[in-house]
């Protein structure tokens, strides 16, 4: 079991497995080229709207149980909020209709047999057409594994398939969408509460788990940009024994019996190791913040069908929109995006289309991995060749898209694959 961790990356999967590790005993090192932790999943000042945002809007489930053992850990389950009941407030673009799906709390899907808990006009078979993609064959996308589409495939589980896998059904794996839905829909209600960070993901997910980490006495290095990666030994005794950084001209030793977690994103890992297998396809997200006071009452989380906006966040002191799989929008100038998205808030918000309160458009082009069957066989597994060298990352063989949950299960495995003693005679 290794004495020492070398974790490379400081994002949820990085901090996922610093924090798995030290509970498991290890002492930690932490190596983030950035000058701050969170990666993807992090708030910062924004001087335009006078306030903090989080770079990206980002929901977590109540069954995503290695994120809320992650949190457990780190002491920050009180930082997340969410309602008692599953319930997913809907909005039509195009009609102006308004709905909530409101989920029973068991397995069996007893809210399907509910009119005023189900899509409006649809019936309880309607709901059947899903069973397909939980035993989807792989290579194949959702659009070719429902075959039965409708009311509820348009209104419901196209619109919150889009958001989770961030890729429309058209094109998405069904094999990722399957695994998503038996940890979550197919979990019954109770695993299904939406929750989001009241105070921002970095006081949630990053602050965190920086300050438990320097109290168990990890060693947290910002700026440190490894570019390189030492191998040394033969055959079965083959193993990672150096990081070599751009600021320096001496590389780490890795020692003899210490250990490395690389939980970096899938280009930075094909960089440095260019044989580790990674998906190259990625898909964007656009993020829209306005400096608005939300509406007397406004759901927290309220999804968007029939439109380009997928999911508005309402906070106290903001409306913020997220625009999935957003490809397409990547050369639209910003003020466009912003006055377009403002105008469908305004719409379910009962708020004054004109004129726009203040904006901030964020784009991430890389925000995910593609989830599509092509990138499936791209996906690495923890283990690598070298027996004191594991990966993570949400890009990784987690079977779940990138999401939260994704990455930190990624860093929980990797650190306990590193830890585990039979590996030692590996």
């Amino acid at each position: 079991m290794p004495r020492l961790v070398h974790v490379v990356g400081a994002g949820l999967a990085g901090l996922a497995a610093a924090v798995q590790a030290q509970r498991r005993g290890a002492r930690v090192v932490l190596h983030e080229a950035a000058s701050h932790a969170g990666g993807r999943c992090r708030s910062y000042f924004d001087t335009k709207l006078g306030l903090t945002v989080d770079n990206g809007n980002h929901l977590l489930l109540s069954g995503n149980q290695s994120a809320i053992a992650y949190l457990r850990a780190i002491g920050a389950t009180d930082t997340l909020e969410g309602p008692a009941q599953a319930e997913y407030p809907f909005f039509d673009l195009a009609s102006g209709q308004e709905w909530a799906i409101r989920m029973s709390n068991g397995r069996l899907p007893r809210w399907i047999f509910d009119a005023d808990a189900r899509v409006p006009n649809s019936q309880p078979a309607d709901y059947l057409a899903l069973l397909p993609v939980l035993f989807a064959k792989p290579g194949r996308t959702v659009d070719e594994t429902v075959r039965k589409k409708g009311r509820v495939w348009d209104l419901l589980i196209r619109p919150l398939l889009r958001t989770m896998l961030n890729a429309d059904p058209s094109e998405a794996s069904a094999t990722v969408a399957g695994q998503l839905l038996r940890e979550t829909l197919a979990a019954g209600g109770q695993a299904c509460r939406p929750l989001i960070a009241k105070s921002g993901l970095s006081n949630a997910f990053i602050e965190p788990a920086l300050r438990h980490l320097q109290y168990g006495g990890a060693e947290i290095r910002l700026g440190a940009r490894v570019a390189g990666i030492g191998v040394s030994g033969t055959d079965s005794k083959e193993r990672v024994s150096s990081l070599a950084f751009d600021d320096s001209t001496d590389s780490l030793v890795i020692a003899p019996g210490d250990g490395v977690v690389l939980a970096v994103p899938p280009d930075v890992a094909r960089r440095l190791v260019p044989d580790i297998a990674a998906p190259d396809t990625y898909r964007a997200i656009v993020t829209v913040h306005f400096a608005v006071d939300a509406p007397m009452g406004a759901a927290p989380l309220t999804c968007f069908v029939n439109g380009t906006s997928d999911w508005l966040f309402a906070r106290d002191d903001r409306l913020s929109v997220t625009l999935a799989s957003a490809d397409r929008l990547l050369a639209t100038p910003h003020d466009e995006l912003a006055r377009t998205a403002w105008r469908k808030v305004a719409k379910a918000m009962r708020l004054p289309p004109e004129p726009a309160p203040p904006w901030q458009v964020v784009v991430d082009e890389h925000a995910t991995f593609a989830a599509i069957p092509s990138q499936e066989g791209l996906r690495a597994g923890t283990r690598t060749r070298w027996n004191n060298f594991t990966l993570a990352g949400d890009w990784t063989a987690t079977g779940l898209p990138a999401t939260i949950e994704g990455a930190i299960r990624s860093g929980q495995k990797a650190a306990d694959t590193l830890m585990n003693p039979s590996m030692e005679s590996r």
